[in-house]
Parts: structure tokens; sequence; C-alpha cells
């Protein structure tokens, strides 16, 4: 995958359907071996940007999911400390030194993400699913990391990268990064997808779901968008409702509006927002539905 368009084409294979400017992000990255920062509300589908390039390369995805006070040792490794004990009982009396050296071997050792994903021998796609979550001193770590695919382990040594994977960084926009994690990495800006788009997204998720009720579900779900919403449905939020719909035989929405109000609470997650979302307002956003 080379070009933009063949990218398009595979991720579009594995169930992703990109516009232009993420395709050639992807180019980029692959290009120039950089890390790929992608930031946007929760829901767009940043994380399945990495889910589909995995697919498209046949190879592993390794995610490590970030939050407050994740530390190096558990993105990183740790060492089976049961196992540890366990070996210190079945060899006590013996030379120490060499128990010592047995215990601190690669038998022991537990692969966490980052160590796991430069330790392949095919690059796999390494996921860093919101970023914005975890602290600046696992930031400062993490950007130490991606700049030489290296770590060093006290007992066993540096640890250098097999190969260079693919890396796909995901922000939410919860607190600002870093400048120098931003410069490190490439950037793009994954916004919900226009009515065109996500209509070819729902026709190539759900089965079922023909070109002209993807239309229409993706031309009411752009006017929900537009209501004063406290949590905006995301495309996730589109598939289920997708799903639900033609699940209970709605074809058209038009002809089962009692349908579609009552099938909405796939996309509205409050009750503040069901609230608003009367059965006027339903009728109002079918009436411009084509």
């Amino acid at each position: 995958m080379k070009n933009r368009e063949e990218i398009a084409q595979a991720l579009a294979a594995s169930g992703y359907i990109a516009d232009g400017e993420l395709a050639t992000a992807i180019s980029l990255m692959q290009l120039l071996r950089r890390p790929l920062l992608l930031e946007g509300e929760a829901g767009v589908g940043k994380t399945e940007v990495a889910k589909a390039l995995a697919a498209a390369h046949s190879t592993e995805l390794i995610r490590l999911q970030c939050y407050e006070g994740l530390d190096q040792s558990a993105a990183l490794y740790e060492w089976n400390y049961q196992r540890q004990l366990l070996s210190i009982q079945a060899h006590r009396g013996e030379d120490a030194d060499a128990i010592e050296d047995q215990i601190f071997s690669e038998k022991y050792l537990l692969e966490r993400p980052l160590l796991a994903a430069i330790r392949r021998n095919k690059p796999p796609v390494l996921l860093i699913d919101e970023i914005d979550r975890a602290d600046d001193e696992f930031e400062a770590f993490l950007l130490e990391l991606l700049s030489d695919f290296q770590v060093s382990i006290p007992e066993l040594g540096t640890i250098s990268a097999s190969t260079i994977p693919h890396v796909v960084l995901t922000s939410n926009g919860t607190r600002e990064l870093s400048d120098a994690l931003r410069r490190r990495c490439l950037y793009h800006y994954v916004d919900y997808p226009d009515v065109d788009r996500e209509a070819r997204i729902i026709v190539a998720r759900i089965n079922g779901a023909s070109a002209s009720l993807s239309l229409q579900i993706a031309r009411v779900v752009e006017g929900i968008r537009k209501e004063e919403l406290r949590k905006v449905p995301g495309v996730a939020e589109t598939l289920d409702w997708a799903a639900a719909l033609v699940g209970i035989g709605v074809h058209d929405l038009r002809e089962a509006p009692e349908r579609v109000h009552d099938t909405l609470m796939c996309l509205l997650k409050t009750h503040e927002d069901k609230s608003r979302l009367t059965r006027e307002v339903t009728e109002r956003l079918l009436g411009k539905v084509a």
C-alpha cells in the first residue's frame, strides 16, 4: 500500500471508509515510518483506523489503553513474581547467583504492549489509545521509546526493536499533549463523517442495510448532531441504530416515524438528550429526509 488510493481501498476492504486526507496521512506514516496521532471527539472512529490498518496489513494489532496513573511496568514489562517465588523455593540451598540469573531470565518476563510491539518479527500495528488520559511522566517515557524503539531492562540489558511497528496514537483532546510528542508524530484530525461517507460506512458494516436506508439514517444523524446535545452520537452509535432499524424491518424512515423515534435510544446516551429530542423534533428531522 503505497499511494492513498491503494490505502483507501485496503481500508474499505477491512470495513473502514477513509477520506482522502486520512489515506494520505497513513501513506506518509508508512513512507516516513513515523507515528500517526489521530485527534478528535470520542466516537468518530479513531480506534477503528488502527484495527482496519492491522487487517489491511494482515498483521497483529497490539493495543495499549491509556488511563490516569499508567506507569512503565503496566505498559512495558513486568516480572512473573509468583513464578519467581516458586522457583526460589524449589531451588533453596543452591547457589544464590545461579538462582538470580535464572529467575531474571526471559522465562520469567511478562511482556506488556510496548515491549511486545518492538519484539515482533513482523511489524504489528501498535495502538496507543487515548494518550491524553495518561500523565506527563508517561508521555515523556513514551516519547523516548518512539524516538529510539529500544528499551533497557536492567536484568537483561538493552532490547532493540526487531522491526519498527506501525504506531497509531489517539486522543480525545481532554488535555493538551506536549509539543515534543506532537512534533514526533504526523497529525490528522478525525471529524464526524459527512452524510455520503457515513452512508457508505453503514452499507459496509451493516448487513441488510440498503443504500437508500443508509442515506436516510446518515441524514437524520447529521441533523441530530446539530441539535444542542450533551453527548453527540458517534459513528458507533450510528451503526447501532442502523442495525436496530434493519433488525426490526424498517426499510424507509418516513414510513415508520414511531419506530424511528422509539429506537433513538441507540443514539442518545443521557436523559437530558432524550428529553430534548421530542417526537416533534424527530418529525422535523424526518421531514428533511429525501
